[in-house]
């Protein structure tokens, strides 16, 4: 055993879901630093929120906060949660934050990134990182 199911499973120990696709620490890390995908993030990490909302309390233009809802999506650090019904009768998804833990290492001039999710799965993006036991819990 890898010790992986000590800390939750890694994205080399399971395939990629359909929706998510491999990122390279560097993708990662700027996922993270974008000021839109940040504001996204810190939005829905207490609640359900919709994109509509997002873009009213946080300035992001529409357009783009769906853009940046979209990405999130893919890489699995936000979802869809629930689907409801305006009083105009329009549906409105509602999306949550999946990332409970996100770290960006820069070592011996190599970048790294690790995301931990709500599930307790982890993602492990450059590296190796058997090597870290401060990130053990």
């Amino acid at each position: 055993m890898n010790g992986a199911g000590e800390r939750g499973d890694t994205v080399e120990d399971n395939p990629q879901t359909p929706n998510e696709r491999l990122m390279t620490p560097l993708e990662a890390s700027q996922l993270l630093t974008d000021e839109y995908s940040a504001k996204i993030l810190l939005a829905t990490y207490t609640r359900r929120i919709s994109a509509q909302e997002i873009s009213q309390r946080y300035g992001i233009p529409i357009a783009a906060c769906y853009r940046k809802i979209r990405i999130l999506e893919e890489a699995g650090l936000i979802q869809c949660v629930d689907r409801i019904l305006t009083q105009k009768g329009k549906r409105k998804n509602l999306y949550t934050s999946c990332l409970r833990n996100a770290y960006i290492f820069f070592e011996n001039g190599k970048l790294r990134a690790r995301f931990q999710l709500a599930t307790g799965a982890v993602r492990d993006f450059g590296g190796d990182w058997n090597g870290l036991d401060l990130l053990r819990q």
